[in-house]
């Protein structure tokens, strides 16, 4: 997920790898847990979820704070992919628009594409039939397509001519 979503945190100046995040949301969800206590799976990816969104967040949104003014230094030219943010406005569209999900679409849309597990273990963990959870993460997906539908070429523009 961080290369692929947060590629920028992996560049200068943060330079972050999977274990240091993995280190700290481990860390931020047992300190959540010592008042929490998840009685299922269920519970459990939710609360995952909600702090791994919230660490990426934090780092993306400590880097945004960082003072971005190049320091002059006759030997150095700072590189233009180390200046900017690390969430542009689409990806905190993006965000906002998973977060804003009905509860039911959004728990199912993070099982699946975000904690990567089947179709057929998410419902063994919501307890509901496989043919209920594909309908909740079609009707997430759509929901998302349908706000974020700007972001994406019409299907005429993606096609090579």
């Amino acid at each position: 997920m961080l290369v692929r979503q947060y590629p920028r945190l992996m560049r200068p100046p943060m330079n972050l790898q999977s274990e240091e995040i993995l280190g700290a949301i481990v860390e931020r969800l047992l300190k959540a847990m010592r008042s929490v206590h998840p009685e299922t799976p269920r519970q459990f990816f939710a609360l995952a979820n909600r702090h791994i969104r919230w660490e990426l967040n934090d780092l993306a949104r400590r880097l945004d704070q960082q003072n971005h003014e190049p320091q002059l230094c006759e030997d150095v030219i700072p590189s233009a992919e180390t200046s900017g943010s690390v969430l542009g406005p689409d990806a905190i569209r993006i965000l906002e628009a998973i977060e804003n999900l009905p509860e039911e679409e959004r728990e199912v849309f993070e099982l699946i594409r975000i904690q990567g597990i089947t179709q057929r273990e998410a419902s063994e963990l919501l307890d509901v039939s496989q043919k209920t959870v594909q309908r909740r993460l079609n009707r997430g997906l759509l929901i998302l397509s349908e706000q974020l539908s700007d972001l994406c070429p019409p299907d005429d523009e993606q096609k090579p001519q």
